[in-house]
This record gives structure tokens, sequence and C-alpha cells, in this order.
């Protein structure tokens, strides 16, 4: 992988330069315990023992200077959010990870093992093994992630579950990712607890999990702001919903907790608020707060009383 300056090279020189990133990435990504029977980074593709219950695959891009302010941010940071954006939506669906395979497009001169490390750590904090992937020149930086997960016993929950009567709650306070944001552009260090949260998400994995086991209707995760996700997963299900609380977390704004976004948190709904406490609790997971009640009106959408309109972060496509 040469850069415009470098001298010209043979087309065999080029390929042992690859060969030799390859290698430095897949020492990087690979995990030791690959479990008996499967194969994982080295291959033409993965392979895998056969899923438990529902197989879930999904597929997050982020994009260096969009996703992340490469002048307020290491690049390791944009391959542990996009893995950790991925596997959140696993996460929304109750699902544990299994695998993901990670596309990476960067012009020459990108440091590939500084953004693979931040991958790495995605992966293993996750316990979602990178099994595969691929490296190509563009433009500008981009990280495409593809997780495979699975949802043994129920089904997956789905946002599409709402019913009239649900409480709706959420795993933690609001808001943390957006004024971490605003803190690091204000000059505060890369160890800001705040800053942290926006620059290393946290998938609610176990979270997921719990509210599956407890009985959970309807799940997403928050990662375009409460202020829109709450309304597609009320689109989705065909209802409205009445606000009674939104809870911010500690030195963000009431606005960044509406309409921030990449918080990752969950929002969730449920006829039995006590028995999905009751889980949660058991395993010793910080206890969801409840926000409001889902109503049959799907035009009936409110919080202090006054229409909940759609804020948060939106796509320019």
């Amino acid at each position: 992988m040469n850069t415009p300056n470098d001298p010209p090279v043979s087309k065999n020189e080029l390929v042992r330069r690859e060969d030799a990133v390859l290698e430095r990435i897949a020492a990087i990504v690979g995990r030791r315990n690959v479990p008996l029977g499967e194969v994982h980074v080295g291959d033409d593709a993965a392979v895998l023992a056969p899923f438990v219950g529902e197989m879930l695959v999904s597929t997050d891009v982020a994009v260096l200077g969009v996703h992340l302010d490469p002048a307020l941010f290491p690049l390791e940071d944009l391959g542990f959010k996009a893995v950790a954006s991925a596997v959140s939506d696993l996460a929304a669906m109750g699902g544990r990870p299994r695998a993901a395979v990670v596309a990476v497009c960067s012009p020459p001169g990108t440091d590939l093992e500084e953004l693979h490390r931040g991958i790495a750590d995605a992966a293993s904090s996750t316990n979602c093994p990178i099994v595969g992937g691929d490296l190509t020149r563009s433009k500008d930086v981009s990280v495409a992630v593809t997780v495979l997960g699975e949802t043994p016993g129920r089904g997956s929950v789905l946002r599409s579950g709402a019913r009239a009567g649900d409480t709706i709650l959420v795993t933690r306070p609001l808001g943390r990712s957006a004024a971490g944001l605003r803190r690091r552009r204000a000059g505060a260090p890369l160890s800001d607890p705040l800053v942290i949260a926006h620059r290393r998400p946290w998938p609610r994995i176990q979270e997921g999990i719990a509210a599956r086991h407890a009985g959970a209707h309807a799940m997403m995760d928050l990662s375009d702001g409460l202020g829109i996700d709450l309304h597609r997963l009320a689109d989705a299900s065909g209802v409205g919903f009445v606000l009674t609380e939104i809870p911010v977390a500690e030195g963000a704004s009431e606005q960044e907790a509406v309409s921030g976004g990449e918080d990752y948190e969950l929002v969730i709904t449920t006829s039995d608020p006590q028995r999905l406490l009751r889980v949660f609790a058991e395993r010793s997971l910080e206890t969801p707060i409840a926000i409001g009640l889902v109503v049959r009106d799907p035009g009936l959408r409110t919080w202090r009383g006054e229409i909940f309109t759609r804020d948060g972060w939106q796509h320019e496509l």
C-alpha cells in the first residue's frame, strides 16, 4: 500500500507490502481462543458453528469526519465506534453477538493498525470476534461492520411490538454522548467521563437480553436520539405515547438528552414493568427508568402535555 510519494515498486513488492499489512492487522484483531471447529481470520471465508434460535444480521458504516471528528479524536475511536454501534443493533433485538466482518476503505497513508486497534478493543469488550473483512483504497476513511448474532429461546424483540398500556423505559439517563462531544470541543481531555461516553459507546447487550427474557414487547437502541427513535418505534408499532419523564444524564442538558444521539441506551416497552425490573435486579444490572406509557392513538405523542416533535440526528443522503 504505497503512497503517491513512494518510489515505483514492482507488483510483487506491492503484494508483499499488502500481505505484511494484512498480517499485522490479523495479529491485532485475531482472537486466540477460536471455538473448536470454527475458522476466523485468514481464510477466504469464516466458518462458524450453527446458530442457536434466530440468527441476527446487521450492518453499520462509520465515516471519518461524519461520525467522528479527526481534529478531536484519535483514529482508534472510529474503529471502536463502528463495531460498538453495529453490536448495539443486536442488543436492541435482545440478541448476543457471535461474530463480525469489517471492511475498511481508506486513502494511502492511513494508519490502519491504529484504526484496527480500536476495532479490536470493541470486539474484545463486546465478545464479538472479528472473523474476516476486506481493505481497499478510497478518498475517505470509512469502516463498514456487519455483525452476526443469535437469540436463543424466545424470539427477537422487534420495534413493532409495542402495545397500548405498555410502560416505556430507558436503560439509563440520556445525553452523555452529546454532552461529551460538546465538552471535548470546549477543550476537555479524552479521559473526561462524558467524552469517553462519546468516543467509546457501550452497547447494552446484557440489558437487551434481560429485557427479552422479561417479555419486553418492543425495543430499539437510541442511536439518533429519543426525539427521533421513539417516534420510529411508535411508527413501527402503530401506536402513540405519553411521556412523563425524560431522564437527563449528569452534565448533559435536556436538549442533549432528547436529540443528542449516540447514547446507544435501549428504549423498552412492556406490559409488566415489575417483572422487567426484577429480572434486571437479579442480574445486577442498573435499574431501567420509566418514562411514559404507550397509547392506542398513533396521533397522540406528547411530553409535558405538548406535542413531542421529531428532533434528533438526521443522516444526509
